[in-house]
């Protein structure tokens, strides 16, 4: 079994930067592609980055393409999002996942294990 953590959420103005961790634990996601997705209150989960197992390719969703970088270091079984150029209306929880079946999806129900969430704000 997977367990994902999810941390470096917070309170930052628009055009600030954050940088976002998803540590696992129990098994190792080396293996598994990886994404982030996002919540915002009353609405729907949506895809934000996705990466591959080795990390050779990474996929962005368009409002976010640019500011946004998905990485990961399988040797500290730890995937990571830097934040930049932030705009309130990125303002969500977040959270990461690993599939174990599907390369980099960009469909929440294609993940397998997910991480609690972590909350981000931006303010104008």
């Amino acid at each position: 079994q997977v367990q994902l953590v999810d941390t470096g959420g917070g309170l930052v103005q628009a055009g600030g930067s954050l940088r976002l961790s998803c540590a696992a634990s129990g098994r190792t996601v080396s293996s598994y592609p990886m994404g982030w997705f996002r919540q915002a209150p009353g609405k729907e989960r949506e895809f934000v980055a996705a990466i591959t197992w080795n990390g050779g390719r990474t996929y962005y969703a368009d409002s976010v393409k640019g500011r946004f970088t998905i990485s990961r270091d399988n040797a500290k079984n730890t995937v990571y999002l830097q934040m930049n150029s932030l705009r309130p209306e990125d303002t969500a929880v977040y959270y990461c996942a690993a599939s174990r079946r599907y390369d980099s999806s960009t469909y929440p129900w294609q993940y397998d294990y997910w991480g609690q969430g972590t909350q981000v704000t931006v303010s104008s």
